[in-house]
């Protein structure tokens, strides 16, 4: 078999793996994305200049902080995560006994929201009150994983409104754990209307970043309680995490050894090799059709397709449109 022919056959059996398991298309078509008003080019009449700012900005912050991208990135996750893509996750309380989301403790960690701000500053100059913070939102994750490569990576469909109601027991609720297993995720998921395919694909997010060893120091030196180690880690990527984290728990590790501020698809070769940081991310090798799909994502090719489709579904989750919620002036503070 040719290599060109052994390519072809790698990239026809991804779409049949892809069509078995259900996975559902979820397209943008004449210029709005299937099932709501979101649409490219939203803002050309109302605020032309928005997207550049936004682009200009996020690339300006991202050329001194290699992490920025996995930084919005996850800010976007956890916005979407928790009553959809409505910009929520950025409010702060307006009282002592108000807890919202950013004060949640899988928030507690979250950075680049200065970012935000500072973009929202300036399109607020352009054009006040036009723009939302959850396209704001969306678009800066988006340019941030992109700067490296000098294109964009996936488009965002633009018109979501900035919802007000902000809580962190929703988004203890909602956002995926670290340890979780393979079930638990699947169905987290599913009842965001997201797939295996999108569980797969959006996990490879990753690919970039770095996390404390508070996260992870169950899992090395407590795992059932008897002072052991994850089983499904490989002993010998264990033993370096180990050495890592030993001394202190406030020490990072990269998410993905050697890769973690390259946005690629080292991040599922890693997943095969058992050097996955997470329970969550080794549970995907742990379920046949989530593994087919692992192994299918080492195709860098067919990874990026499947992430930007994935994004773009994520970030049409249970947005706000139209007359709902509102555009808010600052980012953190209702209107």
């Amino acid at each position: 078999m040719t290599m060109k022919t052994n390519t072809n056959f790698h990239l026809l059996a991804t779409l049949l793996v892809v069509l078995l398991i259900g996975t559902l298309s979820f397209e943008v078509c004449n210029g709005a994305i299937n099932g709501t008003a979101l649409r490219l080019k939203f803002y050309n009449a109302t605020c032309p200049k928005a997207e550049n700012i936004v682009k200009t900005i996020v690339e300006d912050n991202a050329g001194f902080n290699p992490f920025l991208g996995a930084l919005l990135l996850r800010v976007h996750y956890h916005d979407c995560f928790v009553r959809g893509c409505d910009g929520s996750i950025l409010l702060d309380p307006t009282s002592e006994s108000e807890q919202v989301e950013l004060q949640a403790e899988p928030n507690l960690s979250l950075l680049g929201l200065d970012v935000i701000e500072d973009i929202k500053t300036e399109v607020e100059k352009a054009c006040p009150q036009t723009v939302s913070c959850a396209d704001i939102v969306a678009l800066a994750a988006r340019d941030a994983i992109s700067a490296p490569f000098g294109r964009q990576m996936w488009e965002v469909p633009l018109g979501r409104r900035d919802g007000n109601v902000s809580l962190a027991s929703e988004a203890i609720a909602n956002l995926p754990s670290p340890s979780s297993n393979f079930s638990a995720l699947l169905h987290l998921f599913g009842h965001k209307g997201l797939n295996l395919s999108d569980l797969v694909a959006l996990s490879g997010a990753h690919t970039v970043g770095i996390a404390h060893c508070s996260v992870i120091s169950t899992r090395l030196f407590n795992f059932t309680g008897k002072g052991d180690t994850d089983p499904s880690i490989d002993p010998t990527y264990a033993n370096f995490l180990k050495t890592r984290c030993s001394a202190n728990i406030k020490n990072i590790v990269e998410m993905d050894p050697r890769s973690a501020t390259s946005f690629d698809n080292s991040y599922y070769k890693n997943l095969i090799l058992r050097k996955g940081l997470f329970e969550s991310d080794a549970s995907l090798i742990s379920n046949t059709s989530a593994a087919m799909l692992v192994n299918q994502f080492q195709n860098a090719s067919v990874f990026f397709v499947e992430f930007a489709r994935s994004m773009k579904k994520m970030g049409a989750m249970d947005v706000l449109t139209g007359g709902q919620g509102e555009i808010r002036k600052v980012c953190y503070l209702r209107n």
